[in-house]
């Protein structure tokens, strides 16, 4: 079944999207492929006991079992091994990525104490985008009194645009609020938050 999230990209994200680039073709529109979340809990004292804690989180917040991620060289001072394992990450795709970024867009950034927006620079400039958290407790599933310790993640969001500003367009007309939405855009970009985005 079809996510509304995703219906509502095909029936209004990708026509406000072609109007604004002038993309002459649909497959040129750009899309979201795949986003990433991961966590590291290398630098806790109890690796073991807390990849656990941060796999079922990731777990309860993506609907998807995490794979581990291992350490690429031994650091001596966090006592950690080549090969040893000290994250997780969750790759998602398809009507279940939607359904994320959906409940990621419209519930849990809002619940972001002091929240304004998220920065507009967190581009790679191969259009995609990465945003911290840094905890897990802005996402709805997640029950307060059972948190055991705060897990901080990055949210990968690689989408199929050739540039930041175009993926930066993308992201915006998919709701997310970025910070330079409601005032002249600080970023060399002026089209970059399209229709969305007004001048203060």
């Amino acid at each position: 079944m079809e996510n509304e999230f995703h219906r509502y990209y095909k029936e209004r994200v990708m026509p406000a999207l072609q109007k604004l680039h002038g993309y002459k073709n649909v497959h040129q529109i750009p899309k979201v492929e795949k986003v990433i979340i991961n966590t590291s809990v290398g630098s806790q004292s109890d690796v073991k006991q807390a990849l656990e804690e941060a796999k079922e989180e990731l777990a309860l917040i993506t609907g998807q079992r995490p794979v581990e991620t291992l350490a690429k060289k031994s650091i001596s001072n966090f006592k950690l091994r080549k090969g040893q394992a000290i994250g997780a990450k969750v790759t998602l795709r398809g009507e279940r990525m939607y359904e994320f970024l959906e409940r990621f867009i419209k519930a849990a950034l809002p619940r972001i104490r002091d929240f304004r927006g998220v920065s507009p620079r967190c581009f790679d400039n191969h259009g995609n985008y990465t945003l911290g958290i840094s905890d897990q407790s802005i996402f709805p599933e997640v029950e307060l009194d059972k948190i055991k310790r705060n897990i901080g993640f990055d949210v990968t969001i690689v989408t199929t645009a050739r540039t930041d500003e175009e993926a930066k367009s993308l992201l915006s007309e998919m709701g997310m609020p970025f910070s330079d939405r409601a005032r002249k855009l600080a970023t060399a970009s002026p089209s970059g938050g399209g229709p969305v985005a007004q001048p203060a």
